[in-house]
């Protein structure tokens, strides 16, 4: 029998991202949490005798129809819908980012520690083509000494579209949205941030749409000190290059994400099928062969963690340090300096 799946909202994230990976990985959703006629709808059709709910209170008042509990709520209720499952006991997957701030995910983690309550963090992009094809080139000792990472998350979008990650002052905003992913895939190369230098503006949202982080990481070796350099932007209309890890002895450049439009393609357009990147070393390039594996990875990973086979996908207190940098951000970009972790 396939682990069965709550999802508490049923939008752009709860149908578009988690149920399609669900799917995917061959989980079954079982309930689902919507108030909207529309995601009720949408929700009976993708999953026939699919059980549904008006709120979270009423889902958590019989758990033995699921297995474990995705929270696709908005940024904004993530704190207290995680509660409420924390108390249930149930085992959860928490979207992005954790909560509005590093207090409220550090009340996540524990309220969950104090009631015994496993859960996990949604992080996808640990599992894109670029970030695991990294993974094996890092492994494989091939960069040598990792000094500098950077990476763009850039789209053309002047025309914000209307949702409320674009235009709720309260959770909305790209250091929100495309932050937590940022961090954590610079951490996951070069370790815990130290010092963050933050620039963020709003060009047509009430909140950042424009982000730029500079990381400082602690190198426990005492070597010399690895930055990260950090873009997520909706005003760009020529989208930079998507990634570049500067290594003592190649660097590995993606010019490309997934179906983004880039002008900057002069690596990738002759790249054979099946590479992702290339690894330089001055003017010499080699294409890099994908690695294996997809999105759906993390809730295979989720379910063989459930079942005990593999330890949590993604450590919560992961997050927690996460919403630090992004507080740190914040001061840094209203105050003009550095600002310490």
């Amino acid at each position: 029998m396939s682990t069965r799946v709550a999802v508490i909202g049923y939008g752009g994230s709860g149908r578009g991202i988690h149920a399609r990976l669900v799917r995917e990985a061959g989980l079954q959703v079982t309930a689902v949490v919507a108030r909207s006629a529309k995601r009720r709808e949408e929700a009976s059709t993708d999953w026939p005798g699919v059980d549904l709910y008006d709120d979270v209170a009423g889902l958590l008042l019989d758990t033995s129809g699921y297995d474990v509990v995705v929270v696709a709520s908005p940024t904004q209720l993530h704190v207290e819908h995680a509660l409420a499952v924390s108390a249930a006991r149930v085992p959860f997957v928490l979207d992005k980012p954790i909560a509005l701030d590093g207090d409220g995910a550090r009340a996540v983690v524990a309220a969950a520690y104090d009631a015994g309550t496993p859960f996990t963090i949604f992080q996808n992009r640990r599992w894109d083509d670029e970030q695991r094809t990294l993974r094996s080139l890092l492994d494989a000792g091939e960069l040598g000494d990792v000094h500098t990472f950077e990476r763009r998350w850039e789209r053309w979008r002047p025309v914000p579209r209307d949702r409320w990650k674009e235009n709720d002052a309260l959770g909305g905003g790209l250091l929100l949205d495309l932050g937590p992913h940022l961090v954590d895939s610079a951490t996951q190369v070069l370790g815990p941030v130290t010092s963050v230098y933050a620039e963020l503006r709003a060009h047509t949202t009430p909140t950042e749409d424009d982000v730029f982080l500079i990381l400082h990481h602690e190198r426990p070796d005492g070597g010399t000190q690895a930055v990260s350099r950090l873009w997520a932007g909706s005003f760009c209309a020529a989208p930079g290059p998507r990634t570049r890890v500067l290594g003592s002895r190649a660097a590995y450049v993606v010019t490309t994400f997934e179906n983004d439009a880039s002008v900057f393609e002069v690596l990738d357009q002759d790249s054979p099928e099946g590479a992702e990147g290339w690894l330089v070393r001055g003017s010499e390039r080699e294409p890099v062969t994908r690695a294996p594996g997809g999105h759906a990875d993390f809730y295979r990973a989720v379910d063989a963690w459930l079942a005990g086979r593999a330890p949590v996908p993604v450590d919560p207190d992961d997050a927690v340090r996460i919403a630090d940098v992004l507080d740190a951000a914040r001061v840094s970009a209203r105050e003009g300096r550095r600002v310490a972790v």
